[in-house]
């Protein structure tokens, strides 16, 4: 039989929380098996004893012994304390980070800024960068259109457009048309393979061109109703017969 070795000595809070480590079923395995060691010598099992029952050498066992005797739980997790203190999100911090957002861009040429690349930029975590765009509604990933229009009768058109859909005449029908050209009549090389139980509609990845064809479509107001047609040309003259189509 092996000498027992001298008992290592745990405080009651080491060993709680060593105990909870070896229970917790999220614990990675080698830590587990580094608090069951512990355990062990803690119980006074020879250090030989210690290696047969968890498979392990005497030396790993000892360089462990050792190891706790120094660190403490730190040797058992790899988990040292911050020797830095951690930044606190000031005003002062908080307003670079705007300023830094808004006005700047990276200098890699990317066209914003992503959260991780702010945070190194500024030195400090993600999770403060995230924090004060969440705040402030930040969304430097998001891109919105506009156009502006050089017409000086611009605002008394549209005055007069809405006006019409919102107060239409008496017993007037009102209809809102627009066309697209330019639209890509694209076929798929073979037939749609229909939806099924477990499977969703299936096409192929190549297609064949037919040209283009142009859209006119009237939207009507009063119930939703979208009246449309396809030509394959863009002349005033599909135009007309558009308009001959919806007065019928």
């Amino acid at each position: 039989m092996p000498n027992p070795a001298a008992g290592l000595c745990l405080s009651e809070g080491q060993k709680l929380e060593l105990e909870t480590l070896a229970r917790n079923g999220n614990t990675p395995q080698k830590i587990a098996l580094r608090c069951r060691l512990l355990l062990l010598a803690h119980a006074g099992v020879a250090n030989r004893s210690i290696a047969q029952q968890l498979t392990l050498s005497r030396p790993t066992v000892l360089a462990l012994r050792s190891a706790f005797a120094k660190d403490g739980i730190a040797a058992i997790t790899g988990i040292r304390r911050r020797k830095r203190r951690a930044k606190v999100l000031t005003p002062e911090l908080e307003q670079r980070i705007l300023e830094a957002t808004l006005k700047t861009r990276p200098g890699d040429g990317s066209t914003h800024w992503s959260v991780r690349m702010l945070a190194k930029h500024l030195r400090i975590s993600r999770t403060i960068v995230h924090r004060v765009w969440q705040r402030h509604d930040v969304q430097p990933h998001r891109v919105e259109r506009f156009k502006l229009s050089n017409d000086p009768r611009f605002e008394e058109k549209v005055r007069d457009v809405v006006g019409l859909y919102l107060n239409p005449p008496d017993r007037a029908l009102v209809l809102c048309v627009d066309e697209k050209s330019q639209i890509q009549a694209l076929d798929r090389t073979a037939p749609i393979l229909p939806l099924r139980p477990g499977l969703p509609e299936r096409q192929t990845h190549d297609y064949k061109r037919h040209g283009t064809t142009t859209l006119f479509a009237a939207f009507n107001i009063l119930n939703g109703k979208v009246i449309g047609t396809c030509q394959p040309r863009h002349r005033s003259r599909e135009f007309v017969k558009f308009l001959n189509h919806l007065e019928k």
